[in-house]
């Protein structure tokens, strides 16, 4: 039976000797287990800036929007050609299955003006239920009510963006601003929602859905809108929307069975899973890349165990012919090769949450560290020393004590 404390106590001596040849073994697995636990601690805060970036956009949300006009053979993309109106969004939220909410808008780009002030910006012409389908919150003020959109009343609310922008440090409540030649009484003010890749969600200036066609757009078609966006009640309710949806604007828009649609609709769901898929199958690729780090160290390990096996097999045949087996001579092989992997393990976590954190401070990015890959990291290392140092620990079990004790 092998005599385990004793030989755990020998493989440790026989470290603490050489401690800078155990530091620098040691040395791959540390940098392999920090660059694991860094390039997961970025992969995933990367697919949680991702899932949190698409709910600040919407949850459940399909997005219909006008089809593409033509000119010359030349197509002038979605939406150029106007074909949805307020009284389709109305009949989407009556008889479509599925539907939360139902929001029609009309946007474009505008100057806006306050004093010596002024800011190009995004203006939507909307109604009230577009702040709760594309989770906006008001900060101060009020949101429209239903007379202000039925008068058309020159109100707006506005983003943080736009009232740093043009009042500084000045509280902008009922103050006038002008939207291109149209005075607009600011009754409102919206929490931020920061960045989304470059686009500045704080950026716009939201005024009613009827004040924007009648006095700030204007169209040669009355009640048209840009895109209808429709929040389903749950994930799986949003296919059942859209296909009602479809059916109801085919039927609205008299599109016989041959006819293309004259309308587009986009499937956040859709678009959220593939970009989920994406940053995953990105972080699973640079934890493998970091992977290889610890591939590397276990050669080093072993390499450096086939050294110490030569350098001491005189000691290992004098410890065979004081009564040591070959199991007992494989096992401390193995316990130091297992120990110093652990160690620089260990060492390598708390250096790769500490330069996790660090980049994460730096760069102002999203970082996640959570148990499940420090333990990964920690095991695998382990793995990596049992794997790697069992050759060495095999061939030095392997020697005769006569022609072990004979060597110089």
């Amino acid at each position: 039976m092998i005599d385990f404390k004793s030989t755990l106590r020998i493989a440790l001596n026989s470290l603490k000797v050489n401690k800078m040849r155990s530091a620098l073994t040691s040395l791959g697995i540390i940098i392999g287990v920090a660059a694991v636990i860094i390039m997961l601690a970025i992969g995933s805060g990367a697919n949680k800036q991702v899932q949190e970036n698409m709910e600040s956009m919407g949850s459940n949300l399909l997005t219909i929007r006008s089809a593409t006009a033509k000119s010359g053979g030349i197509s002038m993309g979605i939406g150029s050609k106007p074909t949805l109106s307020l009284k389709d969004a109305e009949a989407i939220k009556k008889q479509a299955r599925g539907v939360d909410a139902v929001a029609p808008v009309l946007n474009s780009s505008k100057q806006v003006m306050y004093g010596n002030q002024n800011w190009s910006t995004s203006i939507y012409g909307i109604t009230t239920p577009y702040l709760y389908v594309k989770n906006y919150e008001i900060e101060s003020g009020r949101a429209f009510n239903f007379e202000d959109d039925r008068n058309a009343a020159k109100v707006a609310i506005i983003g943080t963006t736009v009232e740093r922008e043009l009042f500084g440090d000045i509280n902008s409540i009922d103050k006038t601003i002008r939207i291109g030649n149209v005075p607009f009484k600011v009754i409102g003010t919206l929490k931020s929602k920061g960045q989304m890749g470059p686009m500045d969600q704080d950026d716009l200036i939201f005024i009613p859905i009827t004040t924007a066609q009648r006095k700030v757009f204007g169209t040669d078609f009355p009640g048209s809108v840009s895109q209808i966006l429709v929040k389903a009640l749950s994930l799986e309710d949003t296919t059942i929307a859209q296909n009602d949806i479809q059916e109801i604007l085919r039927r609205r828009h008299n599109l016989s069975k041959t006819q293309e649609d004259d309308f587009d609709i986009r499937n956040s769901a859709e678009f959220q899973e593939k970009m989920k898929s994406t940053v995953q199958t990105f972080a699973i690729l640079l934890a493998s890349i970091a992977s290889v780090s610890l591939v590397v160290g276990g050669i080093g390990i072993m390499n450096i165990m086939l050294v110490s096996v030569t350098e001491r097999t005189k000691e290992i045949g004098i410890r065979m012919a004081i009564g040591a087996r070959a199991q007992d001579i494989r096992m401390q092989f193995l316990i130091e090769a297992l120990v110093l992997s652990l160690i620089g393990g260990l060492i390598g976590v708390v250096i790769g949450i500490v330069i996790a954190v660090l980049v994460g401070a730096i760069f102002a990015t999203k970082i996640v560290i959570s148990i499940s890959p420090i333990l990964l990291s920690f095991g695998f290392s382990g793995l990596v020393g049992i794997g790697f140092g069992y050759y060495p620990a095999y061939k030095a079990s392997l020697l005769n004590p006569i022609d072990a004790l004979r060597y110089e």
